[in-house]
């Protein structure tokens, strides 16, 4: 179930980072866009984590 969940994580960063690359720096290298789906593939995982920490206490 979590494998699922984080393929299904990478293919959004993944097509989320193109959409939004070629929408504001159409001319960006691929490199960038391969980092910003990083980015918003550890931005999903780092507040998954802050909401469950935040509704243990």
């Amino acid at each position: 179930m979590k494998f699922n969940i984080f393929v299904m994580r990478i293919i959004l960063g993944a097509v989320f980072a193109v959409i939004l690359s070629r929408f504001f720096y159409p001319g960006a290298n691929p490199v960038y866009v391969a980092g910003l789906g990083v980015f918003l593939v550890g931005t999903a995982y780092l507040l998954e984590y802050w909401r469950k920490s935040k509704s243990d206490k």
